[in-house]
């Protein structure tokens, strides 16, 4: 049965609005997970289809580019559509473009699905957190947010292993067959728990009576300026992190996959950790983890030669960077309280974008020059990040934990 409760957010968070939190981060693990998974199957793709790796590797872009697209568009349109239609639709259109992947016989189809996919991934990704935030009381806001935003951290520790582990024992189509089937069980989710919510209501919210204030201003700008700092220092690096650990710590194939654990599991911790001290101090919290980022890939830089140094800073790394997604949310929420979707929808295309470009330049850097200038640019990159958040405006601490929605 449909719940019916009112949209506006309650004084109490009830148990059915936190089991809407939940098909809420589920939503988001799989559409990360469907961004993702071509790089656990990248090898079998590629010789199934016919094509290269490299050129598999292309879908990663491509989506990253849709979506990057698609986020901050959707909220303009949506007007007063009931965002819980919006959200189910997105994930059947999220289930189709992994079944076109599924089914796809060369390049041309794969690259097809991929933009399907960035449709719906941009879809979801920038609504998800918007609507988590009108669903609970509003001191239960950060917590929601970081429940929903923990998704993401979620797909890179459990989503994309399992289903690299399907793809290894059952042919990597079955991997994305496994994908569409959740898919649509998570839109139907999606139907069932979430109540019906249409345009945000509320003193200054999203009204069509009196003109919006201006989306971009000084704070967000500065915190999409730290969001595309970070998350291109990030992903240059991340994306050859493997490469790094074989080259400078010349450690075996299993050591590496455990670090890589490691990242996820402190991602996860770094994920509540922040969305904890995002909701009363943003600016600070956008601080910490941009030194964190900056530290880890810095120590990495210089003593990456040791493995007890490598795992230290991957376990940083990890930390920081799993708290970024949460932490800029509530940045931008806090910075444009009276226009949650329409800023969390821009923050999101930004968000997508830098991850493009961050594995883009990230590949010219290791191509052209080699892995420490690899590490040394991106580590500059976080240390700009760290200087533009501490030094541009910001939003009001406290304020984030407190929108009225």
């Amino acid at each position: 049965m449909t719940v019916t409760v009112s949209p506006a957010a309650p004084d109490r968070t009830s148990p059915a609005r936190w089991g809407a939190i939940g098909v809420l981060t589920l939503s988001t693990f799989l559409v990360v997970t469907s961004e993702m998974l071509p790089v656990g199957v990248l090898t079998p793709m590629g010789d199934g289809l016919g094509i290269s790796s490299g050129a598999a590797g292309l879908s990663l872009t491509v989506t990253g580019l849709v979506s990057a697209v698609t986020a901050p568009v959707v909220p303009r349109l949506l007007g007063n559509l009931d965002r819980r239609i919006v959200l189910a639709a997105a994930m059947v259109v999220l289930a189709a473009a992994n079944a076109l992947t599924m089914v796809a016989s060369g390049f041309g189809t794969l690259m097809l699905s991929r933009v399907v996919l960035g449709i719906g991934m941009g879809t979801v990704w920038g609504l998800a957190s918007a609507v988590a935030t009108r669903l609970v009381a509003p001191r239960h806001i950060a917590l929601a947010v970081s429940f929903t935003v923990s998704g993401v951290a979620a797909a890179s520790v459990l989503g994309v292993p399992l289903g690299t582990f399907i793809g290894n024992g059952f042919g990597w189509r079955a991997a994305f067959g496994a994908l569409t089937a959740v898919g649509l069980v998570v839109a139907a989710g999606l139907i069932l728990v979430l109540p019906r919510l249409r345009r945000p209501e509320g003193p200054g919210v999203d009204t069509v009576s009196v003109p919006p204030r201006p989306l971009l201003r000084p704070a967000v700008v500065t915190g999409l300026v730290v969001v595309v700092l970070l998350v291109t220092a990030h992903f240059a690096a991340y994306t050859y992190v493997r490469l790094v650990l074989e080259d400078r710590t010349e450690l075996p194939a299993n050591a590496i996959a455990l670090l890589l654990l490691l990242y996820g599991v402190f991602g996860l911790v770094g994920n509540f950790a922040a969305g904890a001290l995002a909701a009363r101090r943003p600016v600070r919290t956008a601080a910490l983890l941009a030194a964190g980022i900056a530290t880890a890939i810095t120590t990495l830089a210089v003593f990456g030669t040791a493995a007890l140094a490598a795992g230290a800073a991957i376990a940083l790394w990890g930390l920081a960077y799993g708290g970024l997604s949460v932490g800029a949310q509530l940045w931008m929420t806090a910075a444009a309280p009276d226009r949650v979707e329409h800023v969390t929808g821009l923050y999101v295309g930004v968000f997508t974008a830098a991850i493009a470009a961050g594995a883009f330049v990230g590949g010219l850097v290791v191509e052209s020059a080699g892995i420490l200038p690899l590490l040394w640019s991106a580590a500059a990159l976080a240390a700009a990040a760290l200087i533009a958040g501490v030094l541009g405006p910001g939003p009001e601490s406290g304020t984030a934990s407190g929108t009225t929605l």
